[in-house]
């Protein structure tokens, strides 16, 4: 767009000549001249309404440009109604960039009262984009110090909710000198500051301006706008910023949105419905854009230019461009992975953090580059987005579906870079205790599995009581879901300390001692709400197979993980799952006591071979708590003898008086692998293969050579669980075995 004149000089009328500029004949159809067509097929019976809103706006905007500071409100009437159009386009379908300069300038050259001033700056909603110039131009009136502070004040608010849709920043960032000198102004320091972070790279960052930093907080105190600021300085340049400062903050800045983000919003709304092309249009990217809310404005990165023609010049530059050295790299023009690797060590991250979260380029700079700036920057990001648009914290909030694909969104994120953020962890921490487990669960369930991991002492308090309390009063298959995260939180946190291990780094949150206190507390107290839940739902299978599936994880820890811990199961989960109905548990609870087998034995011979000191072993307790779980499942499955051999404070011994007075026929063999209430249909299957005359189902005939055959049957039908349970637990059978395998050999 050809830059207009300042308002000081005698000006045209309302005109556009450069070629590559959207005018607003153009703009009035919807949008780019080259998607007239697409749009045809939208248009209704409201064409000729939308016409002349916009006949009104060129008006007002005829009037604003040639308006002199003698007109001042001797026409009241002709002010209010070109303030109207502008106000009604606005709200209803944005301005069009064309329409920035002209109003910022009248907004703070003072040619009006600051009621008009305010209003046309809180109308200044982007249709599209916002070109940089009209904003550096409106900046240069702040010099001549015309508009009143709180002008100055308002302008800085909206330069802060819209930076994402000005089309380039290059001459914002020449000016932070020029932004920095107005942090003096105690009335505009807090959002200096804020636009001050969005603007500063390592280069901005000055020995003058840490000191000037340093005396602000010595005059004002401990401002947490000043903070932020020197937190991001220290992280550029740590050997300059030596005073310590404060952990991170929930909030650094005020919300500065204003009367723009509501606005904004409906606004977006109504351009994507109007058209499949305005996505495009309104960034200036052809990438997919989710609906509405600002994080979704702040999940792409800001596109350098909101023209094709800028782009396809852009591209014939790119060539050159992306293998110089002497130049930083914006990311809009990063385009694969090569080009990444090789640029990585120029790239210019975008100002707003938002939009990290969907470039997967972006992640793996993240993950290859680990800077802590990135990392202060996102956290204030997201930590300031989800404190405000939560569902249940916000009263009266209605867009539910757009936190929940911010949430996805996050956990897309964390999963690609296999680790949690730090925002997303004091998020859940704060709002658990307010959460009704219905709103948004699956995505705070899942958001939940990627807490990092740490050696913290509150766990308890803000992550497991708040939980219990919903667990236990919530359905069945809430339950589930949880079980189901918390086994995912578990192996995370395992998966984390293999690959510290594999690249020899030590945590400086976590040591080898505070990782098995925090696995082990977790492990306990998902062992303590699966004793309570089996009873509170009657030992459901549907419960039983994801509380198995979690030990499942638990039993391979020393092996699989290589971290000296091993829990095993409490008696509250271990009997109900021994004496269980369906096959699918009692076969992978014998899977899982088969691994915990392989788990001590390997345990116990790495102590023995004394090759090295351990600093972990395990205890006592745990052999002999595994011990009397096996004899109570051998006894069961095998020889018959539970009632009687079981040596288990909690299990299933009883006196000979009171078993006779079950007056149960064949009492010690009701749970064998024959009878077992799990095995009854394999036994009736297997008998009528063996027996298909017989209709009496006479169980008794399966001992000698057709209980082995039995148990050949048994292996067939995928029970492989029960398969190595047997064969490692139980010598006749283990030897067997041994010799069959033998015979293969030779």
């Amino acid at each position: 767009m050809q830059r207009r004149r300042c308002s000081k000089t005698p000006k045209q009328p309302l005109q556009v000549h450069h070629k590559s500029q959207t005018d607003l004949s153009a703009w009035r159809k919807g949008g780019k001249i080259d998607s007239e067509k697409s749009l045809q097929n939208n248009q209704s019976a409201n064409d000729q309404k939308y016409d002349s809103q916009e006949e009104s706006l060129e008006q007002a905007l005829s009037y604003f440009e040639k308006v002199q500071d003698c007109a001042a409100l001797k026409k009241k009437s002709v002010v209010q109604k070109h303030l109207d159009a502008v106000e009604s386009t606005a709200l209803k379908q944005g301005l069009p960039p064309e329409g920035f300069e002209i109003l910022l300038n009248v907004a703070l050259s003072g040619r009006f009262a600051d009621t008009v001033n305010t209003r046309l700056l809180k109308s200044l909603i982007p249709a599209s984009v916002i070109p940089e110039n009209s904003v550096v131009t409106a900046v240069s009136w702040l010099c001549v110090g015309k508009c009143s502070g709180n002008i100055q004040v308002l302008f800085l608010k909206w330069l802060i909710a819209v930076f994402d849709f000005i089309d380039h920043k290059e001459q914002l960032h020449a000016l932070y000198g020029f932004f920095f000198s107005f942090l003096q102004d105690e009335k505009m320091c807090p959002y200096v500051c804020h636009l001050l972070y969005l603007l500063t790279r390592k280069e901005n960052v000055k020995p003058f301006r840490i000191r000037m930093l340093l005396d602000l907080q010595a005059k004002m105190g401990m401002q947490s706008h000043l903070q932020a600021l020197l937190s991001l300085y220290k992280l550029f340049c740590p050997e300059q910023v030596t005073i310590t400062l404060p952990g991170k903050m929930k909030t650094y800045f005020k919300n500065s949105e204003g009367p723009w983000k509501a606005a904004i919003t409906a606004v977006r709304q109504r351009n994507q419905g109007a058209s499949p092309l305005s996505q495009a249009v309104f960034l200036g990217t052809s990438q997919p854009q989710s609906r509405k809310r600002k994080w979704n404005a702040q999940l792409f990165i800001p596109a350098s230019s909101a023209n094709t023609n800028h782009l396809e010049e852009g591209r014939e530059k790119n060539c050159s461009y992306l293998y110089s050295t002497d130049e930083s790299l914006p990311v809009e023009q990063l385009q694969t992975f090569p080009q990444l690797l090789q640029n990585i060590h120029r790239l210019e991250f975008p100002s707003q953090m938002g939009s990290v979260l969907t470039n997967p380029l972006l992640l793996h700079y993240m993950n290859c580059v680990k800077d802590e700036s990135i990392y202060l920057r996102l956290y204030y990001w997201m930590g300031q987005m989800l404190q405000e648009e939560c569902t249940w914290c916000v009263v009266d909030n209605p867009y539910e579906e757009e936190f929940k694909s911010f949430l996805e969104t996050i956990y897309k994120a964390e999963c690609f870079l296999q680790e949690g953020f730090s925002a997303c962890e004091e998020f859940l921490y704060k709002t658990l205790p307010l959460w009704d487990g219905f709103c948004c669960r699956s995505e705070i369930l899942r958001l939940m599995s990627w807490i990092p991991l740490s050696s913290f002492s509150d766990i308890k308090s803000y992550l497991y009581d708040p939980l219990a309390q919903l667990f236990f009063t919530s359905s069945i298959y809430f339950k589930c879901s949880v079980l189901e995260s918390l086994k995912e939180l578990l192996q995370n946190w395992l998966n984390c300390n293999v690959i510290q291990m594999d690249l020899e780094t030590t945590s400086v949150n976590t040591t080898l001692s505070g990782l098995v206190n925090v696995v082990a507390e977790l492990v306990h107290y998902v062992g303590w709400i699966s004793t309570v839940a089996l009873r509170l739902e009657n030992n459901s299978t549907l419960l039983l197979y994801f509380i198995l599936d979690f030990y499942g994880t638990v039993c391979d820890i020393y092996l699989k993980y290589n971290l000296p811990l091993l829990i095993m199961p409490p008696a509250g989960v271990f009997y109900p799952a021994l004496l269980c109905m369906d096959s699918v548990n009692l076969n992978q609870l014998c899977y899982i006591m088969y691994r915990y087998r392989s788990n001590l034995v390997a345990a116990k011979e790495n102590e023995l071979s004394k090759k090295k000191i351990l600093q972990f072993k395990f205890s006592n307790q745990t052999y002999q708590e595994y011990n009397q779980y096996i004899i109570a499942m051998v006894g069961c499955l095998w020889t018959s003898s539970a009632f009687q051999k079981d040596i288990h404070p909690q299990g299933l011994r009883m006196d000979d008086e009171l078993l006779s007075k079950t007056a149960v026929k064949e009492l010690n063999t009701s749970f064998n692998i024959v009878y077992h209430p799990a095995m009854m249909g394999y036994s009736v299957q297997f008998l009528q293969q063996i027996c298909p005359d017989d209709t009496t189902f006479n169980f008794k005939l399966i001992k000698g050579k057709k209980w082995d055959w039995y148990l050949e049957y048994l292996y067939t039908q995928g029970l492989k669980g029960l398969k190595v349970f047997i064969e490692s637990s139980i010598s006749r059978v283990s030897q067997t075995s041994c010799r069959k395998a033998g015979n293969v050999e030779a």
